[in-house]
């Protein structure tokens, strides 16, 4: 049984899915959690969504993450580029290299 399930919230494209996430938490913290989710009119649910949500747009424009993003990406092409390396080098012939390797067990 899969955790997605196609979205009905209407704050979502049509394209988004919805998965189940577990939070642990302090029982004062939950209990806070409630009463402002009564007083905003939402589940419990849509009130960590919400807030969520707005985790991750404050997120997007914080420097720091920013900048540690940029490190990632470097990282992630760095690494992209030594993989694309080690496939040429293994199927790509050189001058040196025949086209067609010996495999083990083979004669000379």
């Amino acid at each position: 049984m899969s955790d997605v399930t196609p979205s009905s919230a209407s704050s979502y494209s049509a394209g988004d899915s919805i998965r189940p996430l577990s939070v642990r938490m302090l029982d004062s913290s939950r209990v806070q959690l409630e009463v402002l989710a009564q007083l905003n009119g939402r589940s419990v649910t849509e009130e960590v969504r919400v807030a969520l949500e707005a985790w991750i747009e404050k997120s997007k424009s914080d420097p720091k993450v920013q900048a540690r993003a940029e490190q990632v990406r470097a990282d992630i092409e760095r690494e992209a580029a030594v993989r694309r390396g080690a496939i040429e080098a293994i199927f790509s012939p050189g001058p040196d290299k025949p086209a067609r390797g010996r495999g083990k067990g083979t004669d000379e």
